[in-house]
C-alpha cells in the first residue's frame, strides 16, 4: 500500500476540555489528508495522542464544538487520565494543554 493510500484511511478527532465545562467537546476532525495535519500539529504543540481507532469511529459521528454524549465519559475520561500520566512524566503543568484525542485506522505511527 502507497503512502497515499495510507494517509486516505486516517482518521483524527481532536478533544479540548476547558475547566467549568460540563464535557469536553470536539476541537477538530477529519480524515486523510486533514487527519495528517490534525497529527502533525498535535505533535508540534506536543499534545499526547492516542490512538484509538474505534474511540475515534464513535467521536468522528460529533460535530465540531459539539459535547461528547455521556455514554462516552468513561472512555474520554481514560484518555485524558493518559495525557495527565504523560504531562506529569514529563513535568508538564495541566495547563499547558486540555487534550487531544488522536487515531486512524488501519497502522500506527
Amino acid at each position: 500500500m502507497s503512502r497515499y493510500d495510507d494517509a486516505l484511511r486516517r482518521r483524527a478527532v481532536a478533544l479540548g476540555y476547558r475547566e467549568g465545562e460540563h464535557a469536553p467537546k470536539v476541537k477538530a476532525k477529519g480524515k486523510g489528508f486533514v487527519a495528517e495535519e490534525i497529527i502533525e500539529r498535535a505533535k508540534s504543540s506536543s499534545i499526547p495522542i492516542q490512538e484509538d481507532p474505534s474511540l475515534v469511529e464513535m467521536l468522528s459521528q460529533l460535530e465540531v464544538n459539539e459535547k461528547i454524549p455521556e455514554d462516552l465519559y468513561e472512555v474520554v475520561a481514560e484518555v485524558f487520565a493518559f495525557i495527565y500520566r504523560i504531562d506529569r512524566e514529563k513535568g508538564l503543568s495541566a495547563e499547558k494543554h486540555r487534550g487531544k484525542a488522536s487515531g486512524r485506522d488501519g497502522e500506527k505511527h
